[in-house]
C-alpha cells in the first residue's frame, strides 16, 4: 500500500480515547482510507489491546500474547496516527480538551471515546485491597501470569481460587483457569479447588435455560464448587465471606461481576445513563455533545440498549468510522441499528464450547473450532495490514521515521510557503505557548542568567562563573515518534547526554524547532506539546530555557544548544582510559534498529514502549555513580554506534579493548529484527568502524553483528573504571534504575599496527 506524500495539511483534531474493539477497526479503516484534512489521535494507556474472544483461551493456554492483542502502536503507525500511551482521566468541555495522567491536555475538535468498561466494586470490603479484578484486561493478565508464575516456580500442595460473579465471564473463567493450572507440569497431583460465587439462584442469567442448566452440570463434574444465592460480603487475603456466614478459604479472589463506568465520565459533563455509561443516539453520538461519540462498553445506545459484550463492539466499529467521517466532512449521518440476538460461545477450557442463542444449546469441541476459526480471522486483519512503502530492508536511503501529519493549511493562504526569515512560526503563536509553559513550568531565573527568555531583548547573556568551565553542545534531528511531547522528552535526554558524559552541570539550553506547516491553532498544540516535553526534563536538571528559533517545515524537528559548567579539574574526557580499567555500558543497544523496523510496521509495540523507557533514562545520576567510582573515562552512545563511540575512547587514549560479546546488553526484538534483514539507515557508515575490530572476520556472521554499529538515539554512557571499583560500580548503576548496566570488558595496553578492539 502506498501512502499519500503529498504535504496535505490539517485543519481538524480528531481524537480516540481508548484502544477498544471499535477502535481498533476505525483506524485500520481510516489507514486504508485516510481523512483528508484531519489530524488523527489515539489515547491509550496500553500499546497492546487484549481481543475479548480469545482471552479466555489465553488464560487456559491456548493462544500466546500476541495471537491475542493487537498492537495499536503498529496499528496507529498504519494508520498514520499520533500515538500518546496515557490515561485520559477527565475531559474539560469547554475548551474541548482531554486530560491526562501524566502529559498536558490534549486538544480536539471531534472526540471518539472507547475505553470499555470495569467490574463493578459497589462498597465491598477488602475488594479493592484484595481482590483481582478481570478488567482492565491487561492488569489482570499481569496478576493472572505472576500466579501461574509463582505456581510453577512453587507448587503447593493445595491451592484454592475463588472467583465472584456468576456470568458467562465468571464460568469461563473458572474453567479456563483450571484447564490452565492443570497443564503445569511441576503442579501434577496438586490439589486444585475453585470456587465460584454468584448472588443469584442460576448461573449464566440471561442466557436460556439449557445453557444454565448444562452449565451448572458442567462445573460440578470438573469439581469446580458453585456457591449459588450467596452475596459476597468481605475479601480478606486469604478468605472470602458471604453474607450467610459462609467462609471460605481462597489464596486469590477474582472479581468478574457486573460492568461499570470510571467516575470521570459522568464528572466530565457528558449525559451518562444511571450507572456512568455515556448515553450515545442511533448515530453513536453523545446526547448531550454531538462531536463527541462512543463505542462498545462504555456506551450505551438508549433506543437499543444491548448486554456489555464485545461482539456488539466488533460490530460498532464500521458505523463509528463511517459517522466521524460524514461528521468531519458535514454530511448527515447514518443511523445504526445493532441486532437483538448475538450467538454467545463459551470456552470450557477442554477444546470445547457451549454455544448459546434464543432458546437453543449446544457444546462440541466442532463449536471451539469454529470459534477460533472466526477470532483468528477477526486478528488476522490488524496483523496482516498492507506493507507500507517503506518496507524494504536495504538502507539505500533514509527511511521515513515519522508520519506525524501536517497541522492544517489557514485559509487564504499563499499557494507556497516562504522561506528564510518568513518561515518562522508566528510571534502571537510562539508567545501563547510560552505564556503557557511559564505557568506550568514556573522556573526562578539563576543568578548567572543575565539575560534570559523574560526579557524582550534579542539574545540570552550568562554569566560563567570564574571557577568554572564552559562547556557547549548542541544537537537537532527529526522526530522519530509520533508524539511530539514523548519526542520533546527524549530529545532533551539526547542533547544533555553530551554535557553529563563529561562531568558538566548544564547551565542554560536555546531551542531550535521545526514545526509542520498549519494554521496557528494547531501550530500551537504541536509546539506545545513539543516544548512541555522538554520543559519536563529540563525543569528536573534545573536548566532554564533562555530563548531559541522556531521555523516552519514538512515534518516535526527538535534540538538543543546546552550551555554546561564544569570545574576545570572534573572534567571527563574520552582520554583516560589505563591498563586493567574495566568498561561499563549503562543501556541496552537497538534503537536504531527498532525504529527502522517501526517505520516498516515490523517491530512489536511492546519493544517499542521499553526502547522509549530507555530512551527517557537521564544519564546524569549514571555519571555521578562513574564520579564515585573513580571514572578514567566517559563518552555517550549515540549516532555513531557502540563501537563508532568506544573507537573515539581508544584512540584518544591510546589503548586497547577486549569485550565480552556475551555481556553486551541487546533490547528486547532486536535479534529478531536483525535476523529479518532489518537495520538503520546510518548502518551503511557506521560499519566502516569494523575495521578497527582485530577478529572481525571472526565475529562478522554472528547473530547480533550489526547491533554493534547500530545508531542509538538517547543511548547509554560508556565508561571506564579501576577493577577493584567495578563490580561495586555495575550494582549501584542497576539498584538506581539501570537494569541493563553491564560490566562488558576490560581495557588492555594497544599493540602498534594492530587494531585495538577484540571481541571474546
Amino acid at each position: 500500500m502506498t501512502k499519500d506524500k503529498g504535504q496535505r495539511t490539517k485543519d481538524k483534531d480528531l481524537v480516540l480515547i481508548g484502544g477498544g474493539h471499535s477502535h481498533a477497526i476505525a483506524l485500520r479503516m481510516l489507514g486504508m482510507n485516510p481523512l483528508s484534512g484531519v489530524r488523527l489521535t489515539l489515547i491509550t494507556n496500553v500499546s497492546h489491546t487484549p481481543y475479548s474472544g480469545m482471552l479466555p483461551g489465553h488464560v487456559a493456554g491456548f493462544y500466546t500474547f500476541d495471537e491475542c492483542h493487537i498492537d495499536l502502536r503498529r496499528l496507529a503507525q498504519f494508520a498514520g496516527a499520533q500515538l500518546y500511551i496515557d490515561k485520559a482521566v477527565g475531559l474539560d468541555l469547554n475548551s474541548n480538551k482531554v486530560i491526562c495522567a501524566n502529559r498536558p491536555a490534549v486538544a480536539f475538535d471531534v472526540l471518539s471515546i472507547d475505553i470499555g468498561s470495569t467490574p463493578a466494586k459497589e462498597s465491598v470490603p477488602g475488594v479493592a485491597k484484595y481482590a483481582i479484578p478481570a478488567k482492565p484486561v491487561p492488569q489482570f493478565l499481569k496478576q493472572w501470569n505472576r500466579i501461574i508464575e509463582t505456581i510453577a516456580q512453587h507448587p503447593q500442595p493445595s491451592l484454592s481460587l475463588g472467583i465472584v460473579g456468576g456470568g458467562a465471564g465468571g464460568v469461563e473463567l473458572a474453567m479456563t483457569m483450571q484447564r490452565r493450572i492443570n497443564h503445569i507440569e511441576t503442579c501434577h497431583g496438586i490439589s486444585v479447588k475453585i470456587h465460584l460465587f454468584h448472588r443469584g439462584n442460576q448461573l449464566l442469567p440471561g442466557h436460556n435455560s439449557w445453557a444454565r442448566r448444562y452449565v451448572e452440570k458442567l462445573l460440578s463434574k470438573r469439581g469446580i464448587q458453585v456457591h449459588l444465592g450467596e452475596t459476597v460480603s468481605q475479601i480478606l487475603p486469604d478468605e472470602i465471606c458471604c453474607e450467610s456466614g459462609l467462609v471460605v478459604d481462597c489464596d486469590y479472589s477474582f472479581w468478574v461481576t457486573q460492568a461499570s463506568a470510571p467516575s470521570w465520565i459522568a464528572e466530565s459533563g457528558l449525559h451518562t445513563t444511571s450507572k456512568g455509561f455515556i448515553s450515545v443516539g442511533d448515530t453513536l453520538q453523545s446526547l448531550s455533545h454531538p462531536h463527541i461519540f462512543a463505542a462498545g462498553d462504555i456506551a450505551t445506545m438508549v433506543h437499543h440498549p444491548r448486554p456489555k459484550a464485545g461482539v456488539f463492539a466488533v460490530r460498532q466499529g464500521k458505523p463509528l468510522v463511517d459517522n466521524l467521517r460524514r461528521f468531519v466532512q458535514g454530511k448527515a449521518l447514518h443511523p445504526y441499528k445493532p441486532q437483538r440476538r448475538f450467538l454467545s460461545l463459551i470456552g470450557t477450557g477442554d477444546g470445547g464450547a457451549i454455544a448459546s442463542w434464543g432458546i437453543f444449546g449446544w457444546h462440541s469441541r466442532l463449536l471451539w473450532r469454529w470459534k477460533d476459526h472466526i477470532d483468528r480471522k477477526f486478528m488476522r486483519q490488524f496483523r496482516d495490514l498492507p506493507e507500507m512503502e517503506s518496507a524494504n530492508t536495504v538502507p539505500d536511503k533514509t527511511p521515513n521515521l515519522t508520519k506525524l501529519p501536517l497541522l492544517g493549511k489557514p485559509k487564504n493562504a499563499p499557494p507556497m510557503y516562504c522561506a528564510g526569515c518568513g518561515s518562522k512560526v508566528g510571534s502571537t503563536t510562539l508567545e501563547r505557548v510560552l505564556k503557557r509553559l511559564q505557568d506550568e513550568y514556573p522556573f526562578p531565573t539563576p543568578k548567572d542568567i543575565i539575560l534570559g527568555l523574560g526579557t524582550p531583548d534579542d539574545a540570552a547573556v550568562l554569566k560563567v562563573p570564574p571557577d568554572k568551565l564552559l562547556v557547549q553542545t548542541i544537537d537537532y534531528f527529526r522526530t522519530l515518534i509520533n508524539d511530539p511531547f514523548i519526542f520533546g522528552q527524549i530529545s532533551t535526554h539526547h542533547c544533555l547526554s553530551d554535557l553529563f558524559a563529561m562531568g558538566a552541570t548544564p547551565q542554560s539550553v536555546l531551542a531550535m524547532v521545526t514545526v509542520p506547516y498549519g494554521t496557528a491553532e494547531k501550530q500551537e498544540e504541536t509546539l506545545y506539546q513539543l516544548l512541555s516535553g522538554a520543559m519536563k526534563v529540563l525543569s528536573q536538571v534545573q536548566a532554564p530555557l533562555v530563548g531559541g528559533h522556531t521555523t516552519e517545515g514538512a515534518e516535526l524537528m527538535f534540538g538543543l544548544s546546552c550551555n554546561g559548567l564544569v570545574h576545570p579539574q572534573q572534567i571527563i574526557k574520552k582520554s583516560g582510559m589505563k591498563p586493567g580499567d574495566r568498561v561499563i555500558l549503562t543501556k541496552a543497544l537497538g534503537t536504531g534498529i527498532l525504529f527502522a523496523a517501526h517505520q516498516r510496521l515490523m517491530a512489536k509495540g511492546r519493544w517499542i514502549d521499553q526502547a522509549v523507557e530507555s530512551m527517557l533514562l537521564s544519564n546524569q545520576e549514571a555519571v555521578q555513580v562513574f564520579r564515585d567510582h573513580g571514572v578514567t573515562a566517559c563518552t555517550d552512545v549515540t549516532g555513531f554506534g557502540f563501537v563508532g563511540h568506544l573507537v573515539e575512547m581508544v584512540q584518544a587514549s591510546g589503548m586497547a579493548v577486549e569485550l565480552e560479546w556475551d555481556r553486551i546488553p541487546i533490547l528486547e526484538g532486536v535479534t529478531e529484527l536483525v535476523q529479518q534483514g532489518i537495520v538503520s539507515s546510518l548502518y551503511p557508515q557506521n560499519v566502516q568502524a569494523a575495521r578497527f575490530i582485530r577478529n572481525q572476520e571472526k565475529i562478522c556472521d554472528r547473530a547480533n553483528y550489526p547491533v554493534l554499529f547500530d545508531p542509538q538515539t538517547s543511548g547509554g554512557l560508556l565508561a571506564t573504571i579501576p577493577a577493584d571499583q567495578a563490580a561495586k560500580c555495575e550494582q549501584v548503576l542497576q539498584e538506581l534504575g539501570y537494569k541493563h548496566s553491564r560490566i562488558i570488558g576490560q581495557v588492555m595496553p594497544a599493540s602498534s599496527g594492530v587494531p585495538p578492539l577484540r571481541f571474546l
